[in-house]
């Protein structure tokens, strides 16, 4: 059953955004513009991700009570600058479906931000490897019909017993061919902070450095690190291509240890000078079709901020 124009008028309508923030390639720029005598600051638009709905949206057995074009919809009722369809709730891959999910945010003035995949790459060669890779270069077909910039990806999970410096240069080998694939089709990688071999700014940036590829960046994800999350956001900015906000950050032990300071996580953005898309990944208690027009009333306020 998909969501009726009554329930996605009615979905937050009296806390409608506003969104007062428009162009900008997704990145962090230098401040001084090739030619000319201006500045180039920060500015960032507001986006949502699609698993802020992952309990209504259709995934496997379970057929959703609303779907990716219901999200554009909310995301225009909202009045936000744009969507991140993730992958895991597209209810086809053929280009029709992909073409006409397109067409309706298009129509409705958004843009996509991007897309996001479930990949695992730590594993060894064989053929659930392949697989992965085939699975990510595949997304990266479908982002170019999609129209999205870039690609959020995965670490992946522990194998077995193997070793954390085995798994991580498995890892770098998918890495690698999946972003020569992607950059011949211009599509970015984001590899999100999300635990196994990313869990600190440390780490990530190091995978950063070690494929050294102009199609690779990192896609923020504020409730993730562990640790200092505020001071980890600020290590991984010069790498950053595009920024997920939760509504909360993690201790040591990776476990949520509170509230997420939306100022303070805005501040270091534009300190930084990002130009580029935030995207609110809602994982509250509430149902979201309250929940989440709530959380984007107060990152609005911060971003106006």
């Amino acid at each position: 059953m998909q969501l009726t124009r009554r329930q996605i008028l009615g979905a937050g309508a009296a806390t409608l955004v506003g969104s007062a923030w428009h162009s900008g390639e997704a990145a962090v720029v230098g401040e001084k513009p090739s030619t000319g005598d201006g500045k180039i600051t920060s500015q960032m638009r507001l986006s949502i991700a699609a698993y802020s709905f992952n309990k209504l949206l259709p995934r496997g057995e379970n057929k959703g009570s609303m779907t990716l074009h219901d999200l554009c919809d909310l995301a225009a009722v909202w009045r936000l600058d744009a969507v991140e369809p993730t992958s895991y709730y597209f209810e086809s891959e053929d280009k029709a479906y992909i073409h006409s999910l397109k067409a309706k945010a298009f129509k409705l003035g958004l843009d996509i931000s991007g897309t996001s995949v479930g990949n695992n790459f730590c594993l060894p060669p064989g053929e659930q490897r392949n697989e992965q890779i085939a699975y990510v270069k595949r997304w990266v077909d479908h982002s170019v019909e999609l129209g999205a910039p870039c690609i959020r990806i995965f670490a992946g999970r522990p194998h077995k017993d193997t070793p954390r410096d085995e798994a991580f240069g498995w890892f770098i080998e998918c890495l690698k061919e999946c972003c020569d694939y992607a950059g011949s089709r211009a599509i970015f990688l984001a590899i999100e902070n999300h635990g196994y071999l990313t869990e600190t700014a440390e780490a990530v940036n190091h995978i950063c450095n070690t494929v050294n590829h102009d199609w690779l960046g990192i896609n923020l994800d504020t409730g993730n690190f562990h640790g200092d999350t505020y001071r980890n956001i600020e290590l991984v900015m010069p790498k950053t291509i595009t920024v997920q906000v939760k509504l909360y950050v993690r201790g040591e032990d990776g476990k949520p240890a509170g509230e997420a300071d939306f100022p303070r996580i805005i501040g270091i953005l534009r300190k930084a000078n990002y130009r580029g898309y935030v995207a609110l990944e809602y994982e509250g208690k509430e149902d979201p079709l309250t929940g989440v027009p709530e959380a984007l009333k107060k990152l609005a306020a911060a971003l106006r901020g």
